[in-house]
């Protein structure tokens, strides 16, 4: 949905963005478990209801693990920690 706003550029399609950025050893994907859609609206504190961002923050949450965005609400939610 970002490369269709115009938001960020990729010079390949996104299939195949991720079947690239699937084989860096550093990098795993998480599925959507109950417990993280469950957390994603039990977030304690005030944040703001994009369910993407929400889920991005629970995930976080759950494995305990920084994120690494320049989005200003996610930097500025006090109960994840952001790099960058």
């Amino acid at each position: 949905m970002l490369v269709a706003k115009g938001r960020i550029a990729l010079s390949m399609d996104i299939g195949e963005w991720l079947s690239i950025v699937s084989q860096i050893e550093a990098v795993s994907f998480m599925p959507v478990d109950n417990e993280i859609a469950v957390k994603s609206v039990e977030l304690p504190g005030e944040f703001h209801k994009d369910p993407a961002d929400r889920i991005i923050v629970a995930t976080a949450r759950k494995l305990a693990a920084p994120l690494v965005t320049a989005d200003d609400k996610i930097r500025g939610y006090p109960h994840v920690r952001t790099i960058w």
